[in-house]
């Protein structure tokens, strides 16, 4: 005799029982799916069944009474079923097509914004920011909101040439997806974090605090009973500060973003991509960040201009060439002639001489290190330091 199945927490429950009963019937045989505009579409089944989909923005961080209003909606006219994007969408299921417009009507009145659906913006996926996380580099949520409030027609009607992933990641760990978004931003600290020996060794563990630090910058300071940093291999991730408070790695006046172009996760007609570098470095300007806003609206329309059609970010500069993008774009345009040089503590190379190389941003010879881990932020980052061009 088989034994009941018992309930456990362990893991996450099947994904089957939250589906609605029309997607269970007509699993793995939809026949095609149809945008009705531009936050709603049509998915027919071969058996002539019907599932419409009505998606609307979220801020991402939600309160109790705004998760439990869209629970009260979809409780009136979708059977209790809705689903959340990955980039944060909300998607309410509706079986019944007499409900989709009164369900519309009251998503509008009720403030929701709907759109999202095809070759438009979709919602910002980002992480916590100031509001949550405690190594943050910038606000990723008032970061968000001000693009948004400029992209707003991308979102609802106006159309691109293909959909456009927008990420937003409050330090370089990227809890967000800026690794593979069309258009990204990425905060950064650039100083090395000043340790605060008093309180070091007596709130912090000292081998966690060590372990902690992926390039092996810290080691013990026995003489103070606390830790100390070599500067040359600090990458200023923050991670010693997510586990020693006594590490402070905020700084307000040099903690910045840079915006990352061209990746995507989808594999249609070319492989996936991860974003690369476009402008290397913004002060943080809250509470609206004019100079950041301003350029990621610049890449989006100067895209949704020139690209051609179903081209994501990525494939159009592949096509066009990155100087004729930066050329398009009216962003300033960089070569570094070197980038994997020997430095004296690298032990991937094979030389151990160090050689300059001359960073043509700033005009200012920089040492570069060739370990691939974590080359180009050296560079990036000493030229940051010493002039600023953003």
């Amino acid at each position: 005799m088989a034994l009941p199945q018992r309930k456990t927490d362990i893991g996450p429950p099947n994904y089957e029982q939250f589906l609605p009963p029309i997607i269970k019937k007509n699993y793995g045989k939809w026949k095609y799916h149809e945008e009705l505009n531009g936050g709603t579409m049509v998915h027919v089944a071969e058996s002539g069944d019907k599932l419409w989909t009505v998606r609307v923005a979220s801020p991402r961080i939600l309160s109790t009474d705004t998760i439990r209003e869209i629970s009260d909606i979809a409780d009136k006219y979708c059977d209790g079923y809705l689903r959340f994007t990955s980039r944060n969408n909300i998607e309410f299921l509706v079986s019944n097509e007499k409900s989709l417009e009164p369900l519309q009507k009251e998503l509008k009145q009720k403030g929701y914004t709907i759109g999202g659906i095809g070759n438009r913006v979709s919602n910002i996926v980002h992480t916590q920011g100031w509001v949550h996380c405690h190594g943050a580099a910038t606000d990723a949520s008032g970061l968000v909101k001000a693009i948004m409030d400029e992209l707003f027609e991308y979102f609802t009607t106006k159309k691109l040439p293909n959909k456009v992933r927008l990420a937003v990641a409050c330090c370089v760990n990227m809890c967000g997806a800026v690794h593979c978004s069309d258009i990204a931003l990425v905060a950064l600290h650039t100083k090395v974090p000043p340790i605060d020996h008093d309180r070091a060794g007596k709130i912090c563990e000292i081998p966690t605090v060590i372990a902690s630090c992926p390039t092996r910058a810290i080691s013990p300071d026995p003489a103070r009973k606390s830790v100390k940093i070599n500067e040359e291999k600090c990458m200023y991730c923050g991670n010693c500060f997510t586990v020693c408070p006594a590490i402070e790695i905020h700084n307000p006046e040099s903690d910045g973003i840079a915006i990352m172009v061209g990746g995507k996760v989808g594999s249609l007609r070319s492989n996936p991509k991860f974003s690369k570098l476009a402008i290397p470095f913004f002060y943080n300007e809250p509470p609206r960040w004019p100079k950041v806003v301003a350029a990621v609206k610049n890449i989006l329309e100067t895209y949704a201009k020139h690209a051609r059609k179903h081209e994501r970010v990525g494939e159009w500069i592949e096509r066009i060439g990155w100087e004729k993008f930066f050329k398009l774009t009216g962003i300033e345009f960089t070569f570094v002639e070197k980038v994997l040089i020997c430095s004296p503590d690298c032990h991937s190379c094979e030389s151990r001489n160090p050689e300059l190389i001359e960073f043509t941003r700033t005009g200012f010879p920089l040492k570069a290190c060739g370990n691939d881990t974590y080359g180009y932020f050296r560079v990036f980052q000493q030229a940051v330091e010493i002039a600023p061009t953003y």
